[in-house]
């Protein structure tokens, strides 16, 4: 059975920072592992940066694709003039595959406010058969995610994040 999606972070209190929900891994011999959620917006006043993307959850053992890894979470928030400080949120992992199936990409990295560097997710990795997932991008100059390795059978090499 497939994994299920983790939740989105929602910024409410105005003060904290929150990480997105991981994704479910897959249950049995085929399934699908869920997508990470996303961070939340940082607020600058306890927790400066965004709040980081959750993972994605693993296929199931014999068939089953690595869920996307989450978004993290903004600095640029579109509802407030000044732009809060610090990185956006760190971009998911994408999952793992089971023995046949491709890697989860990785999340993107949340959009900075004051052009701080953040980081993209890794791509999760396939086993046997089955595509790498691909890295999330960076934001503002920031590395982005490796891409995951193909399977040892067949299987191309996830692309790096931008």
């Amino acid at each position: 059975g497939n994994g299920g999606d983790g939740g989105n972070s929602v910024q409410t209190d105005g003060f904290l920072r929150g990480h997105g929900g991981d994704g479910g891994n897959a249950v049995g011999l085929i399934g699908n592992g869920g997508a990470g959620g996303a961070g939340s917006a940082g607020t600058g006043v306890f927790a400066p940066g965004g709040g980081s993307g959750g993972n994605g959850g693993n296929g199931a053992l014999l068939v089953g694709n690595g869920g996307a890894g989450g978004s993290g979470g903004p600095t640029q928030i579109p509802s407030v003039a000044v732009p809060v400080t610090g990185a956006g949120g760190t971009g998911g992992n994408g999952g793992t595959a089971g023995l046949i199936g491709n890697g989860g990409n990785g999340g993107a990295a949340g959009v900075s406010g004051d052009g701080t560097p953040g980081t993209g997710g890794n791509g999760g990795y396939a086993q046997l058969i089955g595509d790498g997932g691909d890295g999330g991008p960076g934001d503002s100059g920031g590395p982005g995610g490796s891409g995951g390795t193909g399977g040892t059978l067949a299987g191309q090499n996830g692309s790096p994040g931008g």
